[in-house]
């Protein structure tokens, strides 16, 4: 019998979050709470597993607001800063348990290991840096985390090659703008299918509304939702009036059950 997921949204805006900073766009200003969106991100619980998907600016924040006091292990679909940079903040994780796995694609580690190389140094490391154990995935092998088993599905970050995840039913895509056949097989089924949607107007590295509606078309999962938002898509409310009834935008703290 498989174990109930626990799936929070961490984050679900785009690099910039809303409000950006110094912007004066109505969506910006927007009082509504979901209309507020830290850099993009999910926990997933199960049984007395937490693992986290991207590891971002926001992720001390994240991870206070959501009162997480054990982490498993953190999965990075691809080495972009803002999925990527709040890495030095897995150290209270690290100090109660000595042991902490990230689990990506080597090219990502290489990229880590140039923009965190105090993390990674072997020689006369500075006792206070974080030790990561690097678990190397890729789109071929299916890996296990805690008791479960993950498909690593790839995609492309315009000509960046990049990973999502199907665990169980649950799928999650972002950051893609193409993804092959092949690769969409393997999500097909999934019950729950979280997927970007950028903005309306086309965009050269992410999907946009209408592309990311046809992918939910093609693939059919029961329920989807649109995540790494710009406040360009629109306000949270007006927008959501107008998608598919098993389509939604997510907002950050929203909770699923899978």
């Amino acid at each position: 019998m498989k174990s109930q997921i626990n799936i929070t949204f961490l984050g679900t805006g785009t690099s910039q979050g809303i409000p950006v900073i110094a912007s004066n766009h109505p969506v910006c200003k927007s009082d509504n709470p979901k209309d507020k969106r830290l850099r993009v991100s999910v926990l997933l619980s199960w049984d007395d597993f937490n693992f986290v998907i991207d590891c971002g600016p926001d992720f001390r924040q994240q991870m206070l607001r959501e009162n997480v006091t054990k982490l498993d292990g953190i999965l990075l679909t691809h080495e972009h800063s803002d999925h990527t940079a709040g890495i030095d903040d897995i150290r209270p994780f690290y100090f109660k348990q000595s042991y902490f796995p990230f689990y990506a694609h080597k090219r990502v580690f290489e990229s880590l290991h140039q923009r965190f190389a105090y993390i990674f140094e072997t020689e006369n490391k500075y006792p206070g840096a974080p030790t990561i154990d690097e678990i190397k995935i890729s789109k071929s092998e299916i890996f296990t985390i805690g008791n479960k088993n993950i498909i690593p599905i790839e995609a492309f970050h315009a000509k960046l090659p990049i990973l999502g995840f199907r665990i169980d039913d649950f799928t999650y895509l972002t950051d893609i703008k193409t993804i092959s056949e092949e690769e969409i097989e393997k999500v097909k089924g999934s019950k729950v299918l979280v997927i970007n949607a950028l903005r309306h107007e086309s965009h050269h590295s992410h999907l946009c509304l209408s592309e990311a509606l046809a992918i939910i078309e093609i693939i059919k999962p029961e329920k989807a939702y649109l995540t790494h938002i710009s406040h360009t898509l629109g306000f949270h409310d007006e927008v959501e009036k107008t998608l598919p009834e098993n389509v939604f935008l997510a907002y950050d703290t929203l909770k699923l059950t899978l």
